[in-house]
């Protein structure tokens, strides 16, 4: 089916939706025959500025554009935006490194108990697909941030094993560095030029997957169009250096000042892994996505002390040391997708 059909007639809500992924799906969908999206956050001048710049560029279709303000950690406050839903996306989180490593309750708050609200409000009122945004830093988490993303998905899980063949179909994505979300180092490094300044670096050996808004918005679509319950989607993709990635901005922008190294930020990981050791010895490969099943072991504890598996030993990881290595010229030409650089 065309995915520019999969909505037609339908009502998707999104939280998290004034993000950059929630601008980039209401982009995708507003002027297809989507019924109505709504956009579940917290921020009214985030959604006051969404809304007049959607007014203003598409003034019929924007009135399916709907808004509520509501905060996921507060179910009370979310839950009446999910009546008469069809489809959801899971975008609202705290994402950012150094502020969920010096409040990692808030952490909590927000990724777990906010995502298990999310789960119970589809629940409640039938929702008939949901799909849950997670990140690369889930797997081996090292960070606060990556801790409560990976409760969060656990929970996915754990939920989808309770739902009978009609309920809500709950399943996963997980990415890595989508280039130049909001709170990423793209911008950052831009500002900085910008600024008169040198772009600073942690450490240039660094590697991140490197992903753009329009391939986390089909990742998400694949999820849910091919999502069994508490499967996890996976998009394979290439990899840059930090070192890599300053080069290339740098190239793409005039008068600027070098780069400085600042050493490793709390909480930062040297590369990322989207898919553990332990994930792919039952993944499957579907070309340019991983699908990885849920671990249906039922709470039969022998089975962990009397069978091992035999295949963890051969299997390696899919992280962005091994991945698709971009040179400076595969990452401009990366970057000159984005529209920052066009």
């Amino acid at each position: 089916m065309n995915e520019d059909k999969l909505f037609d007639g339908k009502v998707l809500l999104v939280t998290g939706g004034t993000g950059s992924f929630g601008n980039a799906v209401t982009k995708r969908f507003l002027t297809t025959g989507i019924k109505e999206i709504r956009v579940v956050s917290r921020d009214e001048k985030k959604q006051d500025d969404m809304r007049h710049e959607y007014q203003a560029k598409w003034p019929k279709e924007s009135e399916k554009l709907k808004f509520y303000i509501g905060d996921v950690r507060d179910y009370h406050s979310i839950e009446g935006a999910f009546k008469g839903v069809d489809y959801v996306f899971h975008a609202a989180a705290l994402k950012q490194v150094p502020s969920c490593e010096f409040y990692p309750m808030e952490a909590v708050k927000t990724n777990v108990i906010g995502s298990n609200n999310v789960i119970s409000a589809c629940v409640e009122h039938g929702v008939k697909r949901a799909v849950f945004l997670s990140t690369d830093k889930a797997a081996y988490p090292i960070n606060a941030m990556g801790m409560t993303k990976a409760l969060m998905e656990k929970n996915v899980i754990a939920r989808s094993r309770q739902m009978g063949e009609n309920d809500t179909v709950f399943c996963l994505t997980r990415y890595g560095n989508v280039m130049a979300s909001r709170g990423s180092v793209i911008p950052l490094f831009i500002d900085q030029i910008n600024a008169g300044k040198a772009v600073t670096l942690t450490n240039p050996e660094m590697t991140r997957f490197m992903m753009t808004l329009d391939d986390a918005v089909e990742l998400v679509l694949y999820a849910f169009q091919h999502g069994n319950q508490g499967d996890t989607f996976v998009q394979k993709a290439p990899a840059a250096t930090i070192d890599t990635l300053a080069d290339a901005i740098l190239e793409l922008m005039p008068d600027n000042h070098g780069k400085t190294i600042i050493g490793t930020r709390h909480g930062e990981k040297l590369y990322e892994v989207l898919v553990t050791s332990e994930e792919m010895v039952r993944a499957e490969d579907m070309g340019d996505y991983f699908r990885i099943p849920a671990d249906n072991r039922d709470l039969n504890y022998d089975n962990y002390f009397k069978k091992g598996n035999t295949e963890l030993s051969a299997v390696t990881e899919y992280d962005s040391h091994n991945t698709e290595r971009l040179d400076t010229e595969g990452m401009k030409k990366l970057l000159l997708k984005l529209d920052l650089f066009r």
